[in-house]
Formats: structure tokens, C-alpha cells, sequence
């Protein structure tokens, strides 16, 4: 099918980035609703969709891009070359975000959740431009088992195999052989984004590309549609049954049933941005989507710049303090949070205000880029 950019797409991206602002910046940390946080371990929270959505949609637009120009004859080394130098650089402002504000070179945090998109891309460029569509679900299949393998039966020293307690896996230790100190601070054991987790996000991603390629192939939009809802609908309930039988769902070790469960959710909720934006018959129920979209499809024009920018700003309130008549200092987050926290209401609630007005500043920033017709695209 030959079509132009997809609304419904961008209108997820926006939606998936306003959702990441939402739950990374609270006023309070310690009063958040409960599915505005990750889960503790195992289990799962909307928090917990926001970056399997990610590379989702990054699968989704790889297809879209990449795959149709390779199906068109382009050259396919040289659109490996521009997608490892677009990889090299999403890992690379990963990576800086880690560094500022402190540059501790000696413990910064290697891993993060830009360099994984970095990862994915990288690795899942020749299986788009190469490997068919079966194959791509064999890769599928095939990093799931052998994640699953690795994970149940791989003796870890002290622990054994098959331990799937924080810092206890076989990911984890190879982690901390190979990273050191270079790991999430708040573990300091493991890390949420480390190497053997990377396994089944790639086919989390890998998921997003046969997606893609489906919204390339010459059926009816609306049957598209509707497949896309039921593969989601199989999606969730195969996530459910390898929770109960295989592996908890659980985002830091990104199991296979959690990698197929997101995937589902994904699925899910992308086929109704499709069916409402581009799809439905009816042109005011297309226009009126349309309207209610705008502000995300704002966002998703501009999505890696505004999730760049959002990490600095919330790093930089952290960072930057200043001086009380008590001789104490105060951060400018906590500043800016004072009179939000003073209104009558509860505490929960005045943290969820301040993380919606910090959405709203970045949308602020988003919608006069818009404007502007400034678009950064790398």
C-alpha cells in the first residue's frame, strides 16, 4: 500500500511521550497513584507500558522507512550505514544525559533507556532489510527461547539458575562483570536496561516491524485494523499464560511475558489511533479525532528532542539549588513545587498537578516547534 506519514502513528508517539513526562516528573515521589510508578518487581502498571510502546512504534516506523526503501531496490549497506550512524547518535545522547550534571566518569551509568532504543534499532536494521516476514518472526521466536534459556538454566555463581530475584539472574551478573560500577545507581547490582534483557526488547521491537510491514501489504485498511486488534487480544493472553507457566511478567528482566504482553497492549491501543485517524469511514469521526489528536500528534512530530530535552530539565531542577536564610539549600524543583504542595488538597494530588504542568510547559515548547515548522529529525 502506498501511503504518505500515518497521524495515527505520530498521534501514538505523542501519546507515549506525554505519558513518559506524566510519570517521570511528580512533584513527590513518595505520593504517586499507584499505576504511576513501575511495579516493584514482578507484575505490571501503566508505567510499565510506556517504553515497550516505544520500541514498538520505533519497529512500526523502521518497516515504514527502512523496509519499503529496501523492498524498492535502495542501496541496503548504505541504509545500514544511516541507521548505525542514527543508532551511534541516539546511544550517544543517552549516554550524555547520564553524564550531566555530575560527569562522575568513574560510576556514570552506562546503559539507559535511549541507548536500548539505540541498541534495538541497530540490531533489528538487517533483519528489516534483510529476512522476510517469517523470518523476522523466527528472530522473534528464536531470542525469546534463547533468553528464556539463558535465564532458567544458566547457573549463576553463589545463586544457582533460575533465580529471577533482583541482582540474582544471569543477566544481572553479567552486568556486573561487564559494566562494574557502570550500572542504575539505584541497584547498583543490576540494571533495568542491561545486555541479556536486551534480548527480548529487540523482539519487542522486532513485534513493531511485522506491524509495519502488515500496514505495507495491499489488505483493506479495515481488515488491517481488525487484525491488528485480535494479534494484540492472542498477544495478551499468550503473556498471561507464560506469566502463570514460563516466567513472571516483569519489566527490569523484560521476560517474554512481558515482552508479548506489552506487545498486546501496543497492538491494542495503536489499532484504535489507526482505525480513528486513518481508517474510519466516516470523515467527521476522522476530523474529530483529529482535533482531540492534534496535541499529541504535536508531540510525536518532535519525539526525540522533547524526551531529551524533558530528561535535562528535570535533571537540571534537581541540580540547581539555592541558598536559605537557615544556611540550608534547596533545589529548584522543590522550589517550584512549594506552592503547588500548599494547595488544599492531598498530597498525591499536588504531585500529580505539578508532573501536568510540567507536561504542559514541554508541550509549550513542542507546539511552538510546531509552529515554527522546526523539526528534528536524526
Amino acid at each position: 500500500m502506498n501511503f504518505g506519514r500515518l497521524n495515527s502513528l505520530d498521534a501514538f508517539r505523542g501519546f507515549t511521550i506525554a505519558a513518559m513526562l506524566l510519570v517521570n516528573n511528580p512533584g513527590d515521589w513518595n505520593n504517586l497513584y499507584p499505576q504511576l510508578e513501575h511495579a516493584k518487581w514482578n507484575g505490571w502498571t501503566f508505567t510499565d507500558t510506556i517504553f515497550p510502546f516505544f520500541l514498538f512504534i520505533g519497529g512500526v516506523s523502521m518497516a515504514l522507512s527502512l523496509g519499503r526503501l529496501a523492498a524498492a531496490g535502495a542501496d541496503k549497506p548504505r541504509l545500514l550505514r544511516k541507521l548505525a550512524l542514527r543508532a551511534l547518535l541516539i546511544f550517544a545522547i543517552g549516554f550524555a544525559l547520564n553524564v550531566v550534571p555530575y560527569f562522575n566518569w568513574p560510576i556514570v551509568r552506562i546503559p539507559g533507556v535511549l541507548q536500548r532504543i539505540a541498541i534495538c534499532t541497530l540490531l533489528a536494521a538487517p533483519i528489516v532489510v534483510y529476512c522476510s516476514w517469517r523470518q523476522q518472526l523466527a528472530w522473534i521466536v528464536g531470542l525469546l527461547a534463547a533468553y528464556s534459556v539463558l535465564m532458567l538454566y544458566v547457573p549463576v555463581p553463589e545463586f544457582g539458575a533460575g533465580v529471577l530475584e533482583p541482582g540474582k539472574d544471569i543477566g544481572a551478573y553479567l552486568d556486573r562483570l561487564l559494566l562494574g560500577k557502570h550500572l542504575w545507581i539505584q541497584s547498583k547490582t543490576w540494571d533495568p536496561e542491561g545486555f541479556v534483557s536486551t534480548l527480548p526488547a529487540l523482539g519487542s521491537q522486532l513485534i513493531g516491524v511485522l506491524a509495519g510491514r502488515w500496514l505495507l501489504s495491499s489488505a483493506p485498511r479495515t481488515e488491517q485494523t481488525v487484525w491488528m486488534l485480535l494479534i494484540g487480544l492472542l498477544l495478551l493472553a499468550l503473556g498471561s499464560i507464560l506469566d502463570a507457566i514460563l516466567m513472571p511478567i516483569n519489566k527490569s528482566l523484560w521476560t517474554p511475558s512481558f515482552c508479548l504482553f506489552m506487545s498486546g497492549w501496543a497492538l491494542v491501543a495503536f489499532s484504535a489511533f489507526y482505525w480513528l485517524l486513518d481508517v474510519n469511514p466516516s470523515a467527521a469521526v476522522r476530523e474529530a479525532a483529529g482535533r482531540w489528536s492534534k496535541p499529541f500528534v504535536i508531540y510525536g512530530m518532535n519525539a526525540l528532542f522533547i524526551f531529551a530535552l524533558s530528561g535535562l530539565i528535570a535533571k537540571m531542577l534537581g541540580f540547581i539549588e539555592f541558598a536559605q536564610p537557615d544556611g540550608s539549600k534547596v533545589s529548584l524543583g522543590k522550589l517550584l513545587y512549594a506552592p503547588v504542595k500548599a494547595l488544599p488538597i492531598a498530597p498525591v494530588n499536588t504531585s500529580l498537578l505539578y508532573a501536568l504542568l510540567f507536561n504542559a510547559f514541554m508541550f509549550s515548547i513542542a507546539w511552538l516547534m510546531w509552529r515554527k515548522k522546526w523539526f528534528v529529525k536524526v
